[in-house]
């Protein structure tokens, strides 16, 4: 199967699940000691909403777009849509987070995540989200980032 995540970026299911990882990232980030996070299914760290491959869907125009246009918001929002304004700091909504960027900016650096790939040409992508402090080792299809303390 053939399947690029950047055509899906920012649709509903996007947003449920960086919503709830959002807030589990932000409230494990309370607590003194380190953490570690896999994620077995990571994409890029960033995603561009005017590319060409979100732009011929359009899906993320019923997911984050309608929350970023939304009037008001529930409070729980508000670490999920702090990440994505700095992304986007003259309020046009452009660039929408992966799950690898989410988690880097919501537990400030306190972090050791592992995230892999299926699809080999896809692992440098996720490298360019990464600091240039995190190490990464890639193996065959498989790629990993190790940060932390």
């Amino acid at each position: 199967m053939n399947y690029r995540h950047a055509f899906h970026a920012g649709n509903h299911a996007d947003v449920l699940k960086h919503l709830v990882l959002s807030r589990i990232f932000a409230l494990l980030a309370r607590k003194e000691a380190p953490l570690a996070y896999l994620d077995s299914h990571a994409g890029v760290g960033l995603y561009d909403l005017a590319g060409d491959q979100a732009s011929r869907t359009g899906e993320w125009l019923q997911g984050i777009a309608r929350i970023w246009q939304a009037e008001t918001r529930p409070a729980l929002l508000d670490d999920y849509l702090g990440v994505i304004r700095q992304l986007n700091p003259d309020g046009a909504l452009r660039y929408y987070p992966g799950s690898p960027e989410l988690a880097r900016q919501l537990t400030a650096s306190r972090i050791a995540c592992s995230s892999t790939r299926s699809t080999p040409r896809m692992a440098p992508c996720s490298r360019t989200t990464c600091p240039a402090t995190a190490a990464w080792r890639c193996t065959g299809a498989r790629a990993g980032m190790y940060r932390g303390r």
